[in-house]
């Protein structure tokens, strides 16, 4: 199963330049790297990245990411992945912009 991880590019420049991170400023105080599914990424930009411009959206195979990544109430009470150690460059599958158009982002078609 893919999940998502939505950062800012500076937050995407660190992980390309340093091969890992423990996330966003929001990761950092929480305590661990927060992630959607595809059903809760367009949700989770209208909330935490509304009006943001130069977001990249990540995608990652949970299944490969180990028991680090664990599945957790949030919004809803629906079960949102957190991953408990650094995220690692070599498991991002792929990285796309997420372009801002008409005040709100521009998911890809095919992330489901």
């Amino acid at each position: 199963m893919l999940i998502y991880k939505i950062f800012r590019a500076p937050e995407w420049a660190e992980l390309q330049d340093r091969g890992e991170t423990l996330g966003a400023p929001v990761d950092l105080a929480d305590g661990f790297v927060h992630f959607s599914t595809a059903e809760q990424a367009a949700e989770t930009a209208a909330k935490h990245f509304a009006g943001v411009e130069g977001l990249v959206l990540l995608a990652l195979d949970a299944d490969r990411m180990g028991e680090a990544l664990r599945w957790e109430p949030s919004r809803g009470g629906a079960l949102f992945p957190h991953l408990y150690r650094a995220l690692r460059l070599e498991e991002v599958l792929w990285a796309r912009p997420l372009p801002l158009v008409n005040g709100a982002h521009r998911f890809p078609e095919d992330m489901a």
